[in-house]
């Protein structure tokens, strides 16, 4: 049985932030708008690249550990996941670990509709499970999802180093609101990409075929499709560029010419007002993927309100998961 329930933010919210960061100094577009339909099936084409570990790191973690991540914790009723995906991680979960518990609530978490549908669909080929979907952004999803929590422990996945996208101070952030929205006792394992060598990640966020640029300058096709833009796409090209100060990758999109751009759905008109007026070589910064030590990532949790329960790390890719328990 599937249950969907949606609070997705509308159009109208896309269109005034897209308007906010492209005012910005230097110019933005918030990474969770990458995930139309088109951009979660490239993000999924993303994830099967040699030269992206991440996905096949966490979920050969996954995969080993399952039994004792659930083991962790007996009581466990609900699993509530954050940006799902597939759905195949949470399935690895659930399988690996499907002697430490019966039967299971799973809720997914998503601003993306089709994400959610592909999750679901995954997700009900699973004995002894109740499926609900969540269209809404993480923050307010998991307000819901953890409120509709009956007896019983829940436990919170958010994988695929999503916690890398927000800065130090936001990434603490989101943390606290997580340990805000869950009961003591309650668990959270977070999955977070370490860091490695700058050629490594260079080449997982700028692959010889071309997927990940894709990926990114979709994000323009789709202020164009929903937000009547005039992107010329071809005049944009991708870039990704280590900071080991800050340790992070950022991702930017760069206008080869001088060029105008108008959006007629963020209130920027024909007539020259508000237009956005690039220069050559001018970015767009479209993402920002936080890279973390392990030590680092626990000491995030416990300033958050959690205890530390396990950490798993794989070497050969640098890849952590850490379990941790709301206190």
């Amino acid at each position: 049985m599937i249950t969907r329930i949606s609070t997705a933010p509308a159009s109208t919210q896309f269109a005034a932030d897209v308007q906010y960061y492209l005012s910005l100094a230097p110019r933005q577009l918030p990474s969770r708008y990458f995930y139309d339909d088109l951009g979660s099936a490239l993000f999924d084409a993303i994830c099967a690249l040699p030269w992206y570990a991440v996905t096949r790191a966490e979920t050969r973690l996954l995969a080993d550990h399952g039994r004792a991540i659930l083991g962790s914790l007996p009581g466990l009723t609900t699993i509530i996941e954050l940006g799902p995906g597939s759905g195949a991680k949470l399935a690895t979960v659930v399988e690996s670990g499907r002697r430490s518990v019966d039967r299971l609530d799973l809720r997914l978490v998503d601003i993306s509709p089709s994400a959610l549908d592909l999750a679901a669909r995954t997700l009900a080929a699973l004995p002894n499970v109740h499926i609900s979907t969540y269209e809404a952004p993480y923050e307010a999803g998991l307000v819901q999802a953890a409120g509709d929590t009956a007896a019983g422990r829940a436990l919170v996945l958010f994988l695929g180093s999503n916690i890398g996208n927000f800065d130090r101070p936001g990434a603490e952030a989101f943390l606290r609101g997580v340990r805000a929205s869950l009961r003591r006792g309650d668990a959270l394992l977070v999955g977070a990409d370490l860091v490695k060598p700058e050629r490594d990640l260079l080449l997982a966020y700028d692959d010889p075929l071309g997927v990940t640029a894709a990926f990114n300058r979709n994000l323009l096709v789709r202020i164009n499709r929903e937000l009547g833009g005039d992107f010329d796409v071809d005049q944009f090209f991708h870039r990704a560029v280590w900071e080991p100060g800050p340790s992070r990758v950022e991702m930017h999109l760069v206008s080869r010419i001088p060029q105008r751009v108008r959006i007629a759905a963020a209130g920027v008109e024909a007539a020259g007002e508000g237009e956005f007026v690039f220069a050559e070589g001018e970015t767009i910064w479209t993402e920002s993927s936080y890279k973390y030590r392990p030590e680092e990532i626990v000491l995030n949790l416990e300033r958050a309100g959690f205890r530390l329960l396990k950490q798993w790390s794989d070497g050969a890719d640098g890849f952590a998961l850490t379990l941790a328990e709301a206190a």
